[in-house]
């Protein structure tokens, strides 16, 4: 059974949104005007955990983030996130499952409660197929006209990557390259037509975030080979070609594209370009782990992750993703 961040669109989007600030910005500019003008200015906080059944998150996964209105009161942003090159008929089925099963675990931890805080559901797509689904729960119910008044129901937003031009994906420089990234990667046949574009969004983000999306790329796009990733990273951060290649070549190219693999592993010794994967492996850990806890490690776990083999720190790193403690990322 897959887990549920073995997918490279799983598991970058999840990191998309683990940054409460990119999150914020990313709901903000894409929630229904009524909703979003009164949010209060505050990143959202990310809560830990999912309710997405197990058999579907090979294509589904979830977050949800605690807010507050201009007025002060709480809210709930929950966002599902559909990996399908095509959208789901019973989206409006699995919002009002999961909104259920998120209210049903507040009301186990506030059994005092007098008021519901309200859900908001956001649905984020980049599917090839354009989003035609309806975006209510009753258009899944088989029910007279007339009932529908006495109904339950419920509406969720929907952001389809696919039906927003390229340039106004965000007002944020640094969303903007992972929204692009994640729009393309299920649009294989025009990859390399917006390569420079995609280029010139890269040359605004930190090199952080620029080794997390072409580490993306490499997984996704069908249509970029060896010589256009090498492009792209001597157009964007020259003097890291060699060092992020060598990572690429072990990790996720020679999984997905035995030829890549090939022409890089031609290019120096293998043992040493694992190396150069589990430094790669490592910075992007610690990056993750500094913007979830915030604080550096204690020795004893410094000590630990010195010594750790590369299939340990992937271990950590999916572990990190829905971890509520550094030792929930630790044990064993």
């Amino acid at each position: 059974m897959m887990t549920d961040i073995t997918q490279p669109h799983d598991r970058f989007v999840k990191i998309l949104l683990s940054d409460p600030v990119k999150a914020g910005v990313l709901l903000r500019e894409r929630l229904p005007k009524e909703i979003a003008e009164l949010l209060s200015p505050e990143p959202p906080i990310l809560v830990d955990g999912s309710f997405v059944d197990e058999e579907l998150r090979i294509h589904l996964t979830d977050r949800l983030f605690q807010a507050k209105t201009i007025t002060g009161r709480p809210a709930l942003l929950y966002v599902l996130i559909e990996h399908k090159s095509f959208p789901d008929r019973r989206t409006g089925w699995q919002v009002v499952k999961y909104t259920v099963a998120w209210w049903k675990q507040w009301e186990r931890e506030n059994p005092n409660w007098e008021m519901l805080p309200p859900i908001v559901p956001f649905v984020f797509y980049h599917g090839a197929s354009e989003w035609h689904i309806p975006d209510e729960f009753l258009a899944l119910v088989d029910a007279e006209k007339g009932w529908r008044p006495w109904l339950l129901n419920l509406r969720f937003a929907v952001m389809d990557l696919g039906k927003i031009e390229d340039r106004v994906l965000s007002r944020s420089p640094r969303l903007r390259a992972w929204l692009l990234a994640a729009k393309y990667a299920t649009r294989d046949g025009k990859q390399l037509e917006i390569k420079d574009f995609f280029v010139e969004l890269l040359t605004e983000v930190p090199v952080d975030d620029f080794m997390l999306i072409m580490r993306y790329v490499v997984e996704t796009y069908r249509r970029y080979d060896e010589k256009d990733v090498r492009e792209i990273i001597r157009r964007v951060y020259p003097k890291e070609e060699e060092n992020m290649m060598s990572q690429f070549a072990q990790s996720v190219i020679e999984n997905t594209n035995p030829k890549w693999a090939q022409m890089v592993l031609q290019k120096g010794r293998k043992e040493g370009r694992k190396d150069g994967r589990k430094e790669g492996e490592v910075h992007i850990f610690r990056r993750l782990l500094q913007g979830k806890f915030g604080a550096n490690l204690p020795a004893h776990l410094e000590e630990k992750l010195k010594s750790a083999s590369l299939e340990e720190i992937e271990t950590w790193t999916d572990r990190l993703l829905n971890a509520q403690s550094l030792e929930d990322v630790f044990r064993g």
